[in-house]
C-alpha cells in the first residue's frame, strides 16, 4: 500500500458520514472510499469501521490505509504562465488566466496548470507519491473552468489538503466571481436555488436537474451597460460543476460568452473562448496558522476594457 493517511477529525467534520469524510481528506472518489470503508481500511480510534454511513466525531483518530498508486503522470513544465499571488509551506494561491487548464483531462495531457505547479514547486508530487488526491491533480482541492480566469488555492501538504477539503465541504471558503451577464438582472439581489446534474440529453453538459444535487449561488447587481447586461458579483455557497453557468443560463441571463449555456444567436464580444467570468475573492482558513487570510484579484485588462467601453459607449 502507499501507505496511511493519519488526521485527527477536524470540528468542520463532526458528523459527517465517513465515506464522505475519507473522499475528501485523501481525494479518492466516493466510490473509492466507500471500498476502503468495506474493506476494512479504516480505522477510528482504534476500531475497524466497515459502515459506510458511520458519523465521525470531532477529535478522533482517522487512520485509512490507502490503495496502492501508480506513479504521478503529470511531468513539469516550464513555461505555464499563470501570476502567484501568495505561497509558503503550506498553500499556493494562484491568479489562473483564462485560456489555462487547471489538471489533464481529456484531449488535454500538457500545457495544463498542474504541470506548471510542479515546475516551480515540485515538493507538490509527494502528496501524489502519498496517496493523497488524484495522480493527476496533486495538490488542487478545486478548480476553475478554463475560459474562466482568478483566484484559486493548491495544498502542499497532506495537511493542507485535509484542511482546504473540510474547509470546502463545510462551505466556509469564501468564494466570489464577477460575471457580466446577459440582459438586465431585475433584483439587485437573490440567491439562485436550483439541484445540478448531468444534462438528460447531453452527459458531458451540465443542467438543473430535480435529481441532481443541491446547488445555491447569491447574487449582487454591481452595475448595468448601456447595452442592456448586468454585472454581476456572485457569491458560491456550494460547488457544483459549471455551477455558476448553469444557473445564470436556468434564469435567463447566462454569462456573455458563454455558447455553452448561453444562447448562440449572435456572435461573442469577446474572444473565442473567452467568458466574462473571474474569481475575484478568495478567503479561507489558514491551514498552519489558523488565521483567515483573504486575496482579491481585479479584473483582467480584457474584461476590465470591455465593460468600461460597454458602460460608457463614448470611451474608446
Amino acid at each position: 500500500m502507499a501507505g496511511d493517511l493519519v488526521v485527527e477529525v477536524p470540528a468542520l467534520l463532526d458528523g459527517v458520514r465517513v465515506d464522505r469524510a475519507v473522499a475528501m481528506l485523501s481525494g479518492l472518489s466516493r466510490s473509492a472510499a466507500t471500498a476502503l470503508v468495506g474493506e476494512g481500511r479504516v480505522v477510528v480510534d482504534g476500531r475497524v469501521v466497515t459502515d459506510r454511513s458511520t458519523a465521525l466525531t470531532s477529535g478522533a483518530t482517522l487512520v485509512v490505509a490507502l490503495p496502492d498508486q501508480v506513479p504521478a503522470t503529470v511531468a513539469p513544465e516550464a513555461g505555464v504562465a499563470f501570476d502567484v499571488v501568495f505561497e509558503d509551506d503550506q498553500v499556493v494561491v494562484v491568479d489562473k488566466p483564462a485560456g489555462l487548464v487547471v489538471h489533464p483531462g481529456a484531449g488535454r495531457r500538457r500545457g495544463t496548470l498542474v504541470a506548471g505547479l510542479l515546475e516551480r514547486f515540485p515538493d507538490i508530487a509527494d502528496l501524489a507519491a502519498a496517496g493523497v488526491g488524484d495522480v493527476d491533480r496533486p495538490g488542487i482541492v478545486h478548480r476553475i473552468d478554463k475560459p474562466t480566469s482568478g483566484l484559486l488555492v493548491v495544498a502542499r501538504t497532506e495537511a493542507a489538503f485535509g484542511s482546504l477539503s473540510a474547509q470546502l465541504a463545510a462551505r466556509t471558503v469564501e468564494r466570489r466571481y464577477l460575471a457580466l451577464v446577459s440582459g438586465q438582472v431585475e433584483e439587485e439581489r437573490g440567491v439562485i436555488d436550483a439541484p445540478i446534474g448531468r444534462s438528460a440529453r447531453t452527459p458531458t453538459r451540465m443542467a438543473v436537474s430535480a435529481h441532481g444535487r443541491e446547488a445555491r449561488t447569491g447574487y449582487v447587481v454591481r452595475a448595468r451597460t448601456a447595452a442592456g447586461d448586468t454585472l454581476l458579483e456572485l457569491t458560491l455557497e456550494t460547488g457544483r460543476t459549471h455551477q455558476i453557468r448553469v444557473h445564470l443560463a436556468a434564469i435567463g441571463h447566462p454569462v456573455v460568452g458563454d455558447d455553452r449555456y448561453g444562447r448562440r444567436t449572435s456572435p461573442s464580444p469577446l474572444p473565442p473562448g473567452r467568458l466574462f467570468l473571474h474569481a475575484a475573492v478568495l478567503g479561507f482558513e489558514h491551514p498552519g496558522t489558523g488565521a483567515h487570510v483573504r486575496w482579491e484579484s481585479p479584473l483582467p485588462p480584457d474584461l476590465a476594457g470591455y465593460l468600461a467601453a460597454a458602460t460608457d459607449p463614448s470611451q474608446p
